[in-house]
């Protein structure tokens, strides 16, 4: 296999073009209450409502992500909600890590893939694929999961990761947020790796799903949220749902949200119907992730403070 430096890769995506975060006061509150009481106009009331309620309640929220909502630059708001203690669990699938570990060293990420997959170019950049092979494997050693593992990667190499200010993984570790990451075999592009190796990927990314079964049997009054995650997230929470119950855990009260551009047929299933049936509630949002989760989140946030 040849691989190649960051320096020369084309990408998509930059951290100047992420959102900016408003550091005044937040008045759109107001705006939801002039939205009409009637279809969405109620589920993102209830959406709201269920976010604050659990908070303050002192009750779980926790988000699962997919890829695409770091792509979006939305990772400056998840870090607002990380830092007034909105959320208290982070998931996401592992392009979503390569992404976050991207943007953490080099400041871009997202490769032009239809121009560099005939070149035989596409998934062999040099430094994701190596340092985040070394990473999994120093972490599966101390038994920790594969969020824990890059964080302390980032840890222990600064000078590696100017920009890990931007870095939900890293953001999560500096304020003991569990950061899980879930990974299917084959479908991240340092899987190609020679660093990479399948037993410490499977060894760190199973650390992982232990953790999230443990967030997700607390969550009775609490809430998750899923961003964006058309099918790994919604069958990871699912699983975790289904363990909750074998061993006796009470998940009365519980909210499900699912948000993305389209209604998916797990999402749908596995987060809105099915957990929440008979003991909580489902909705869903539809709309893109670079205003909706913005919007939501504001909300969220106002209402913390009132």
């Amino acid at each position: 296999m040849k691989t190649y430096p960051m320096s020369q890769r084309k990408n998509l995506v930059k951290i100047g073009e992420f959102a900016k975060t408003p550091e005044g006061p937040l008045f759109s509150l107001d705006f939801i209450d002039s939205l009409p009481n009637i279809h969405s106009g109620q589920t993102i009331r209830k959406v709201i409502s269920a976010l604050i309620d659990a908070r303050k309640s002192g009750r779980p929220v926790i988000l699962g992500i997919g890829a695409h909502v770091i792509k979006c630059g939305l990772s400056p708001w998840i870090i607002k909600l990380m830092n007034a203690g909105a959320i208290t669990g982070l998931a996401m699938n592992g392009a979503g890590s390569i992404h976050d570990f991207e943007l953490a060293y080099f400041g871009e990420t997202s490769e032009d893939v239809a121009k560099e997959l005939e070149s035989g170019r596409f998934g062999f950049v040099e430094e994701t694929g190596a340092w985040m092979g070394e990473a999994f494997r120093q972490g599966a050693t101390k038994n920790l999961g594969m969020g824990s593992s890059l964080f302390h990667y980032m840890e222990k190499w600064p000078e590696k990761f100017p920009h890990r200010n931007i870095s939900l993984i890293w953001n999560c570790g500096e304020r003991n947020i569990p950061c899980t990451v879930h990974v299917a075999i084959g479908t991240d592009f340092i899987h190609l790796h020679s660093s990479v190796d399948g037993s410490s990927l499977g060894a760190t990314t199973f650390r992982d799903f232990e953790i999230f079964c443990e967030q997700v049997e607390q969550l009775e009054n609490g809430v998750y949220l899923n961003l964006g995650s058309a099918v790994i997230m919604p069958e990871v929470f699912l699983k975790a749902i289904s363990k909750a119950h074998n061993q006796g855990y009470k998940l009365n009260g519980l909210s499900t949200i699912n948000m993305d551009m389209l209604a998916q047929y797990r999402a749908t299933t596995n987060v809105v119907k099915r957990p929440s049936l008979g003991i909580g509630s489902g909705y869903h949002l539809t709309g893109h992730h670079e205003i909706m989760f913005p919007l939501i989140s504001m909300a969220f946030l106002e209402g913390l403070k009132k």
